[in-house]
């Protein structure tokens, strides 16, 4: 594969095509956000062009210089969010995808395509233009999958969409939408370090997942810890996991920022003594300041961006440069991909075998 890495990032897509083992290369990542880009070439300067650009701005005749095969690209996800306002082509934010869209039949080299996107980009009028450019030369499959169905203690469904050029052998039977992967399509997989993981801690059942005390650090800096002022107003909406948690919510971008739904907070004592705790505060809605012990003495905090980068499934040489806050961090990983589930993905796509 010969591929070509819109909307990079910090590099989710590139992680996750070395991960599937697929041979090939990069050969050149875009994206317009310089800080994501800084994180790029932090960690792939020596082996990808990265280009600060409005993808946009690109034209058929760029594209084809670089002599591609593959596409993986993860668009702007905010046209289709609440939090957006589900504008969807009508958001200025969906303009550069539509303009790739009507460049991809002209790419006479493009054999493999993977997008991904949030679950409701599906029920989108962008969706629709996309099968529309792929209908005459592609086959193609769309799935709403989450790591959890990989063995990794994260939800986060995501749509994708993977297209194959219609005179190569395609895994997919069909191109209805699917939300977990059949047993036919599972067994071509290779074995992951996270299902074996998940085996190792006795989870035996598909759907679960291997316990956070895999990707979480014992010391952690005191400035992770949540603040009295949060404690005491929202300790109320909290997803609190610990080391034997087999799973954690989404992280947004907002984590760190926001509370509400924006992923888990860690603790580092059991299920019975945080049970406990929060049993004597039932009746408050928001603790009064005597009270407060009992949440201090929990030690809350916020999930480090590194052990965050581990639930997407970076790899553990993946870093930030010294430059980037932790604010930018959270913001960047809430932004990206989760790396296993898109490299069993191109795994798939490059897969020989017609609906095995």
């Amino acid at each position: 594969m010969r591929v070509l890495e819109l909307y990079s990032g910090i590099g989710g897509m590139h992680y996750a095509f070395n991960e599937s083992n697929v041979e090939g290369d990069v050969i050149v990542s875009i994206d317009v956000n310089t800080v994501a880009n800084e994180v790029y070439r932090h960690n792939f300067q020596k082996t990808t062009k990265n280009i600060s650009r409005n993808i946009q701005s690109l034209n058929i005749n760029e594209i084809r210089k670089f002599n591609i095969d593959t596409i993986l690209m993860s668009p702007p996800c905010q046209p289709f969010t609440r939090v957006g306002l589900k504008k969807d082509s009508l958001d200025k934010r969906s303009e550069s995808l539509l303009h790739i869209l009507k460049l991809i039949p002209q790419i006479e080299t493009l054999m493999y395509i993977i997008v991904e996107n949030v679950k409701g980009f599906e029920s989108s009028n962008t969706r629709n233009e996309l099968v529309k450019c792929l209908e005459m030369k592609f086959n193609y499959k769309e799935l709403l999958l989450s790591p959890c169905q990989f063995g990794v203690p994260n939800s986060r469904q995501r749509y994708y969409l993977l297209a194959k050029r219609n005179d190569l052998n395609f895994c997919f039977k069909d191109s209805s939408i699917i939300n977990c992967l059949p047993d036919n399509i599972l067994k071509i997989l290779p074995q992951s370090r996270h299902r074996l993981l998940a085996i190792k801690d006795g989870c035996l059942n598909s759907t679960n997942c291997y316990k956070l005390r895999h990707i979480v650090d014992e010391i952690v800096e005191e400035k992770y810890l949540i603040s009295e002022k949060i404690l005491q107003k929202y300790s109320s909406i909290f997803d609190i996991r610990n080391n034997n948690s087999h799973g954690s919510c989404c992280f947004t971008k907002a984590y760190g920022h926001y509370v509400e739904g924006t992923g888990s907070i860690f603790c580092p004592y059991s299920d019975e003594i945080i049970n406990e705790n929060f049993q004597k505060l039932k009746n408050y809605r928001e603790v009064p300041l005597e009270e407060l012990k009992l949440l201090i003495d929990l030690k809350l905090r916020y999930f480090t961006p590194k052990e965050v980068s581990r639930l997407m499934c970076f790899p553990e040489d993946f870093s930030f440069p010294n430059s980037i806050t932790n604010k930018q961090r959270y913001r960047l990983l809430g932004n990206s991909i989760n790396v296993h589930v898109v490299s069993q993905l191109i795994f798939l796509l490059n897969h020989e075998n017609a609906n095995s």
